[in-house]
């Protein structure tokens, strides 16, 4: 409801609010005062939380009152790890896409003849290039059909092609897109990576792991400016309309900084992102790195985008079984999967970064991974002393018990990717790490209750870009639309955690918690409004659907689903979201 009330402010005008809510029930995450009425917004700012009566001093005739009848709001979430350019950019660009999650051997094969059909080489393709994805290894297994280059050369032989497994762990190249990326039997493996060979011949297979694929994507032509800028338009559109009010877009170049800044210049970029910088080459090569890394990530800063921090992949991932563990994967004496980098060239890096104010954030999907990276940490802390920068484990997919307090201990985040809960065939490899291991899965429980800072990303593409459902999952470890009561190993956790872990805790690893995060005077006026009070209803099959009607950034309305601010000087950035096909 959009009221403007007449009410004579006590106070001089410019002390005046810009807009009050009054009459909710708002949840702030903030412990001395978790629950007020109404909330004062004035430049951005929270002026004033409690009562109706406690705001109703600040309302002039200027003031926008929106009487939210009893409605339940909340700080505004962070979706810590995602990467909207990597799912959205290769449709705009025309690259092929399969359209099946979990496709068999037969609808790939279908998809890559079809696409090859419809896009014959062109000026801008003159390879005539076949690229895209999703394949699954794991139905490959099932149909019993080895994945490698001679099959692709069946499928498609006088282009090249190459199709991204649904993990973004590896790719399947076929040998005429191996020989146009110079990729042999004498070809080296990079650090970061490995290529799949005849254990005989030493040929490859077809099949790059982790850093491997970037020579194919050096190989083709880059994905063009206008693909990358809708990619992360259409990602900003739909998470305000999801309530989210920060993100880690990991993994950037320049073109991608590029993209981003176009769109921070524009008015468009309705939310804080930073953008983390490749490492090393792991998808894509990044020509200016070391120049990025020494200060021209300072042209892209503003006050909603900064490049201050680098990601990598210092481990890979289950469904090529290049997680690296602590002990050997099952069914095996030896191997315990693959570290990309070796812990002198980690402890070497963390150690530059930390001193330059970079971010490190480390992919590590094994406990092994996870644990040699904590311990690159407590390296560079006994040489500058704490805290330092806030670096971050991504995905921390499973985590060994004794490492559960370091993350406090070292100042070191914990974000967490939970699809295991999602029923395909993809996420159900997580349960092949074996029985012990499964029960570690995603622990933010075991985190939280030893101090340390745990937070959720999406990894969308490799998983829903819909933050809510990752958030029910957290509460019930069931999958949200399921009917059974089957649960997913591990423990929940309470919903006054749940929405830490979206809200402050997502500030906190982004370093800004003193200005954003919670609902308090003098912090950013970040609030969303639901459609359902999470207090009041049912976790399982409840939370995940939930609509966000209203999403403020700084006092800017970003997302206005019920049009209670239009017609106003302060109508919304957004009012309508793609859906993206499954969310």
């Amino acid at each position: 409801m959009q009221n403007f009330e007449s009410s004579h402010c006590r106070r001089p005008a410019q002390g005046c609010a810009d807009i009050v809510f009054k009459s909710g029930r708002i949840y702030t995450a903030e412990a001395a005062s978790p629950w007020v009425e109404s909330v004062a917004i004035r430049n951005g700012k929270f002026l004033a939380i409690g009562s109706d009566e406690s705001t109703s001093g600040l309302i002039d005739e200027h003031s926008i009152v929106i009487d939210l009848q009893g409605q339940f709001a909340m700080p505004g979430l962070y979706d810590m790890h995602t990467h909207p350019d990597l799912a959205l950019a290769p449709g705009y660009a025309g690259y092929l896409d399969v359209g099946i999650p979990d496709p068999t051997p037969d609808q790939v094969r279908n998809a890559i003849v079809d696409y090859a059909t419809r896009n014959p080489p062109s000026a801008q393709n003159p390879e005539g290039w076949v690229y895209g994805h999703y394949w699954v290894r794991f139905n490959f297994r099932k149909a019993g059909i080895k994945p490698d280059r001679h099959w692709l050369d069946s499928v498609i032989a006088d282009r090249p092609a190459a199709i991204l497994d649904r993990s973004w762990g590896c790719v399947l190249a076929n040998t005429k897109a191996l020989a146009l990326a110079n990729i042999g039997v004498n070809t080296p493996d990079p650090s970061h990576g490995y290529i799949e060979r005849d254990s005989i011949s030493g040929e490859p297979t077809g099949i790059l792991v982790d850093g491997a694929y970037a020579m194919i994507h050096a190989a083709m032509p880059p994905t063009p400016q206008h693909a990358l800028r809708r990619a992360y338009r259409d990602m900003l559109m739909f998470q305000a309309s999801r309530g989210v009010v920060g993100s880690k877009y990991v993994h950037v170049c320049e073109h991608r900084l590029e993209a981003l800044r176009s769109l921070d210049v524009a008015g468009e970029l309705t939310q804080r992102v930073e953008a983390s910088i490749s490492w090393q080459d792991d998808i894509f090569p990044v020509k200016r790195r070391w120049q990025l890394l020494a200060g021209e990530r300072f042209y892209y800063a503003s006050d909603r985008l900064n490049a201050n921090s680098v990601k990598f992949h210092f481990d890979g991932t289950h469904e090529s079984r290049s997680t690296y563990l602590s002990t050997p994967w099952e069914g095996e004496t030896e191997w315990r999967g693959h570290l990309n980098m070796t812990p002198e060239h980690l402890r070497a890096m963390l150690l530059e970064m930390d001193s330059k104010g970079v971010r490190v954030i480390a992919h590590c999907t094994g406990d092994g991974a996870s644990d040699i990276f904590l311990d690159a940490v407590h390296y560079v802390r006994n040489k500058t002393g704490m805290p330092g920068v806030r670096h971050q484990v991504a995905h921390s997919t499973t985590l060994l018990d004794e490492n559960l307090p370091r993350f406090a201990e070292l100042n070191v985040t914990a974000e967490f990717s939970p699809v295991g809960w999602i029923p395909t065939d993809f996420a159900a490899q997580r349960l092949v790490l074996g029985a012990d291991r499964a029960q570690r899965l995603y622990n933010f429980k075991g985190v939280l209750d030893a101090g340390g800072n745990a937070v959720m990303g999406t990894d969308w593409p490799v998983t829903h870009p819909n933050p809510w459902i990752g958030f029910e999952g957290m509460l019930t470890r069931k999958v949200p639309w399921a009917t059974d009561d089957e649960r997913f190993p591990g423990d929940e956790i309470c919903l006054d955690d749940a929405i830490a872990v979206m809200t402050i805790n997502g500030a906190r690893s982004m370093e800004i918690e003193d200005i954003a995060g919670s609902i308090a005077v003098g912090k950013s006026a970040d609030i969303i409004v639901l459609d359902r009070n999470l207090f009041e209803i049912d976790h399982h099959g409840k939370i995940y659907d939930t609509q966000v009607e209203l999403t403020l950034l700084e006092g800017e309305v970003i997302w206005d689903s019920q049009s209670r601010f239009a017609g106003t000087p302060r109508a919304a950035v957004w009012s309508e979201a793609p859906a993206f096909g499954y969310c």
